[in-house]
């Protein structure tokens, strides 16, 4: 008979409760959305399109400003970039890699800052408001509200 030698199982760097398992899986849904929508004023502004948010100008007029680029790229990139990264992280960590906890709260709370000076800009320099814009600061909010009212991200 022949003895084989156990492997040891790889598991992930922590096992963590199913609260904390939820708290990431309703993490990247939240998200997703705010990629999708990134997604699509990133696709809207490569193409050259203008936008309309049911016939309200003031999509056209923020996006159409020079607030919405940094350079030559779309700010919808940066964003687009920005929720993937989330994405990514809560992944990971819902896995159970502690390490990658503090890229998400780096992530996210930067994200809140500069969402920050978006509506700040939308309100008080562009006198305008952008639907996509407000859904966008809506999911940064609640993902920010998320990380603080959780225990350990």
């Amino acid at each position: 008979m022949i003895m084989r030698k156990k492997r040891a199982n790889p598991t992930p760097a922590t096992v963590m409760p199913r609260s904390q398992i939820g708290f990431y899986c309703l993490v990247t849904l939240i998200s997703l959305s705010g990629l999708a929508d990134a997604t699509y004023l990133t696709a809207q502004a490569l193409s050259g399109e203008t936008m309309v948010c049911g016939g309200s100008p003031d999509c056209s007029k923020v996006l159409g400003s020079q607030y919405s680029h940094v350079g030559s790229i779309p700010l919808a990139l940066v964003g687009a970039i920005a929720y993937f990264g989330v994405f990514s992280f809560a992944i990971l960590a819902a896995f159970g890699y502690a390490k990658v906890r503090r890229f998400l709260l780096i992530t996210v709370w930067s994200m809140f800052v500069i969402t920050l000076w978006l509506l700040y800009t939308q309100a008080f320099i562009l006198h305008a408001f952008c639907r996509y814009c407000l859904f966008s600061a809506a999911m940064v909010f609640l993902l920010a509200g998320l990380i603080v009212a959780s225990r350990s991200p």
